[in-house]
């Protein structure tokens, strides 16, 4: 493997960093993307049983919002509890926003690797083509050991280049394809959990009441 690598010239360095990199994000989402780590299993039925016992504290709220993703979406919610119903759900898609993006995370520089690295087999390509030719004019063809070194860059670094892209262009749409289908569950818990929160009718009776208590603060 060693002499693979040593024959494929210097652009085996950044494809074989790419591979690595490619390896540890792939590892790294499939782990935090764990269907019981981002939606814990009765984690609305516990909420639910601190709202009709009034157990929610801050420190509830808190450990909710640590607890997962969903919990962070729920905790965004019960802060709101109380509020008009617009304001409750503004405060939830702002969350579920942040939720999305901390999902979502890395996924953007494994696509990159995806592109990128075959483009660096195909410049080790041109690299090993232009050796081949520059043996072609100081030996002319009857000298193969010559040109040997570039043909086998070439087709090293080509070869690399789409092993590492191949399985990370895999893993890319593999793991998007799950963040969204956690993202539809997490909405259709978040909606559900919302219809359960006590809200005021109408932002405009909100208004009223936070002008009526501005009047009596004013008196």
């Amino acid at each position: 493997m060693l002499e693979i690598v040593k024959a494929g010239g210097w652009l085996m360095v950044p494809i074989i960093a790419c591979s690595i990199i490619a390896a540890a994000i792939i590892l790294e989402r499939l782990w935090t993307l764990q269907e019981k780590r981002v939606l814990p299993k009765h984690i609305v039925s516990y909420v639910r049983e601190w709202m009709q016992h009034n157990e929610l504290e801050p420190e509830h709220l808190q450990q909710l919002h640590q607890s997962s993703p969903l919990g962070q979406i729920l905790a965004a919610g019960l802060a709101a509890r109380g509020l008009p119903r617009e304001i409750v759900r503004e405060r939830i898609e702002d969350s579920g926003r942040h939720v999305v993006h901390e999902l979502e995370r890395y996924l953007n520089p494994l696509h990159t690797i995806a592109a990128v690295s075959p483009l660096l087999g195909l410049l080790g390509t041109v690299i090993g083509m232009i050796k081949v030719f520059a043996a072609i004019m100081e030996n002319g063809v009857g000298s193969p050991g010559a040109l040997a070194g570039g043909i086998s860059e070439a087709l090293i670094t080509t070869a690399a280049g789409l092993s590492v892209a191949i399985p990370a262009l895999i893993g890319h749409r593999y793991l998007r394809s799950r963040v969204d289908g956690l993202v539809v569950k997490m909405e259709k818990e978040a909606w559900r959990f919302l219809e359960t929160l006590p809200t005021q009718e109408s932002y405009a009776s909100y208004e009223y009441h936070e002008q009526s208590a501005r009047l009596r603060r004013r008196a």
